[in-house]
């Protein structure tokens, strides 16, 4: 036990690493393309962003997550996993490649066609790196995938900067794209190289889509309803404003991701090691919750205070329209981290059946939602996506107390004073950052200084238990 913690602390320190690097770096090359770009460029290929998405659920399966729980998992396990890998990506592919006119019919927009197939080769190229990603993941070696991360990312990046600067337009984006899974590919087999050394049995498979299906369903359902608001959009308004839905969506979305990931990826091979010793499983599953949204909570309401000023500092006026929207959308990102590790014990008890069951509960009320909201126009869609975040935190503490001897009340005791004092903090410091909403940068300051000074005298205050754990494990 002492061996997985020490473990775990050593993952979680190199997955923080690896994704708070990567995801800062990828967000700044982001908005030094927002700049140079503008909002249409990122609209394009937003709109083509569920195609890829739906690929990649698709070539996965439920696999990873299925070889990840499994302990005895074995050669010919990994094997089957793998052809049926490169044989599902040629597929979805060729499905692209065709469908790509019509894609382009469907938005008006006519580059889209050869946009589309060309940003499909990454799914050709990422199946290579399946097994050595999900061997590194198994080992819990998170090291060697920040490594890979940032220098991919790193090499994209500049790649980009410098094709927006010499004009490639909306080209720069794609490249960058395309470099980064050819550099991470590389790398994977270079760290760490694999060659099938087994077979492909009906056994392997049975075990792997028996599981991994119902979260492929699941995970199709949650692909194409998270596009559904950029088809939407795309289909109804111009790409400069599909652009600005995508900018707003993805600050919002990319610290909550990002941090929410560190725990995950970490977290989920944790549990399934002691998915058989229910008390230690509930006690770190508290653990995981209240340390995510300590921290989660008032980062993504931080942002969503500062939006205005922040956009305006750093990308320029003609982004000032995706403000509002970043603002509604942080409110329901907020929630993203206990989503995350609610549905991470559903799959840890092994019950991919009530997993895909509520990813359609919440679906069919999400579709609803969307669908009232959509003649109200873009904001109301948003208020609808942070209604649909709260209405889905109810369902899925549901199941967890269903499995579990972890209530919903409980969770919610836990979890709401450390809310309350993110989102009262925050309005403190966005009041006082009205005094000087004529200089940006001065605002922005003035609003996180005092929203994070009152956030902090309230940790020291009312949660001394929670500030001591957090103090021991940076110490640690």
């Amino acid at each position: 036990m002492q061996n997985l913690k020490n473990k775990t602390k050593n993952s979680l320190l190199w997955s923080a690493i690896e994704r708070f690097f990567t995801q800062t770096f990828q967000l700044s090359i982001t908005l030094i393309l927002a700049r140079i770009l503008g909002p249409s460029a990122f609209g394009l290929v937003g709109m083509l962003a569920v195609f890829i998405a739906i690929a990649n659920v698709l070539i996965d399966s439920g696999f990873s997550s299925a070889l990840i729980r499994k302990k005895d998992h074995c050669d010919d396990d990994l094997v089957t996993a793998f052809y049926y890998n490169i044989l599902m990506s040629g597929v979805c592919y060729l499905i692209i490649f065709f469908i790509a006119p019509y894609v382009a019919v469907f938005y008006h927009q006519p580059e889209l066609e050869y946009i589309l197939r060309l940003l499909g080769i990454i799914i050709l190229i990422n199946s290579f790196m399946f097994i050595p990603k999900l061997k590194l993941t198994l080992a819990m070696d998170f090291k060697t995938q920040a490594k890979i991360s940032i220098i991919s990312v790193s090499i994209g990046g500049v790649l980009a900067i410098i094709m927006a600067v010499l004009g490639y337009g909306v080209w720069s984006l794609v490249c960058q794209m395309i470099l980064s899974a050819v550099c991470s590919v590389i790398l994977f087999n270079l760290f760490f190289p694999w060659i099938p050394n087994g077979k492909i049995t009906k056994i392997s498979f049975n075990y792997l889509f028996g599981f991994g299906s119902k979260l492929l369903i699941s995970s199709l359902l949650d692909v194409v309803y998270n596009n559904l608001y950029l088809i939407i959009i795309g289909k109804k308004f111009s790409p400069a404003i599909v652009g600005q839905f995508t900018q707003a969506n993805q600050l919002a979305s990319v610290p909550a991701m990002t941090l929410t990931g560190i725990i995950q990826r970490v977290t989920y091979p944790m549990f399934s090691h002691i998915q058989d010793k229910t008390d230690k499983l509930e006690d770190l599953f508290f653990l995981t919750l209240k340390m995510a949204a300590v921290f989660i909570f008032p980062l993504v309401i931080g942002i969503a205070i500062i939006a205005r000023p922040m956009l305006t500092l750093v990308l320029g006026v003609q982004w000032q329209d995706a403000a509002n929207l970043l603002s509604i959308l942080c409110i329901g990102y907020m929630l993203y981290p206990i989503h995350a590790i609610n549905l991470n014990l559903l799959q840890v008890k092994g019950r991919s059946d009530l997993f895909l069951k509520l990813e359609v509960i919440k679906k069919i009320i999400g579709i609803t939602i969307l669908f009232i909201t959509i003649p109200f126009g873009l904001l109301a869609m948003c208020i609808g996506f942070c209604i649909t975040s709260y209405a889905s935190l109810f369902l899925n503490t549901y199941y967890t107390s269903k499995l579990t001897k972890i209530s919903q009340w409980q969770q919610c005791k836990k979890l709401l004073p450390i809310w309350l004092a993110s989102v009262s903090s925050a309005l403190i410091g966005y009041a006082l950052g009205l005094y000087v909403y004529n200089i940006a940068w001065l605002q922005i300051m003035t609003t996180l200084f005092f929203s994070l000074l009152f956030y902090i005298i309230y940790l020291i205050v009312f949660q001394k238990k929670l500030t001591q754990n957090l103090l021991s494990m940076l110490r640690g």
